[in-house]
């Protein structure tokens, strides 16, 4: 044991401390105190130590999953796929100015954190409450997406959304395709909503639904949302329409309200307006 530390007075208290509750009966009151309060110590200690060594490899799980999530959304995701190298050699992650639509190149995009982000009261905008639809009370200014790209032209746009439904806060991505207008998938990878109903929405098969509906009407404004029951085809509107999750009326509507809002101006439709006239005058 070093010098120092057996010259240090309050080491030398604990030594006669120590001697004097070891030296009491095990049926004391005072030596059981002290013996539980000192087991209390030690793993309070070796929790916390845990904690701080565990850390990153917390983080690294986490971002993984993400990246899992985006290629999914994405179509890009399969049994075998080695989800780093995936990522690196087909998303491209862009921050965008949620009010102009135009890209941020003066943040870090790794380490840009848009969750946090809607926490922070200097990095995000307090949504109105006749404008809050979603009903998630803030947003923050930047959002980060995802791009996959041929060479220079796009092929998906991945976008974040979120919005509460009836138990929980519902987070995911909603994947278009070029044309800021057709689905390709959504994606919700953080719910708390009742398994079997609500939580159907990440069943494969409601998610496949999703697949080539259209998000804006003639007019420009947000179609996409829920129907009660099975979605009838033969009828007029049927390609703005998803099947409504079966007992699941609230968190129905809650996904129906997020796409409108995070798809209207107060969204990504500014975003959109531009990707698409880009497209159009590489065309």
């Amino acid at each position: 044991m070093p010098n120092a530390v057996k010259k240090c007075e309050h080491y030398e208290k604990f030594k006669v401390y120590r001697d004097k509750i070891l030296a009491l009966s095990n049926d004391s009151l005072e030596k059981t105190i002290a013996i539980a309060l000192s087991l209390c110590l030690f793993c309070a200690v070796l929790v916390a130590f845990a904690a701080v060594a565990l850390k990153p490899l917390q983080f690294g799980n986490k971002e993984l999953d993400m990246k899992k999530n985006i290629l999914d959304v994405a179509g890009l995701l399969e049994a075998d796929t080695d989800i780093d190298k995936a990522f690196e050699e087909q998303i491209e992650a862009k921050l965008v100015d949620i009010e102009t639509g135009d890209y941020v190149e003066n943040m870090d995009v790794a380490t840009y954190d848009q969750r946090k982000a809607a926490k922070d009261p200097a990095q995000s905008i307090a949504i109105p409450a006749d404008k809050d639809i979603a009903h998630i009370r803030a947003k923050a200014k930047i959002a980060k997406v995802y791009l996959v790209k041929n060479g220079d032209n796009i092929q998906s746009i991945i976008l974040p959304v979120n919005g509460y439904g009836l138990w929980s806060t519902l987070y995911g991505f909603i994947s278009l395709a070029a044309d800021g207008q057709t689905v390709q998938s959504i994606n919700f990878y953080d719910q708390a909503e009742t398994p079997g109903l609500g939580g159907e929405v990440v069943n494969p098969n409601w998610r496949a639904l999703w697949n080539g509906k259209k998000v804006y009407s003639t007019s420009g404004e947000p179609a996409l949302g829920l129907v009660k029951g099975v979605v009838d085809k033969n009828k007029p509107g049927s390609e703005y329409q998803v099947d409504g999750l079966a007992g699941a009326t609230l968190t129905s509507n809650g996904v129906s309200n997020l796409i409108k809002y995070w798809m209207g101006n107060e969204g990504f439709a500014p975003y959109l307006n531009k990707v698409r006239k880009a497209g159009e005058n590489k065309s």
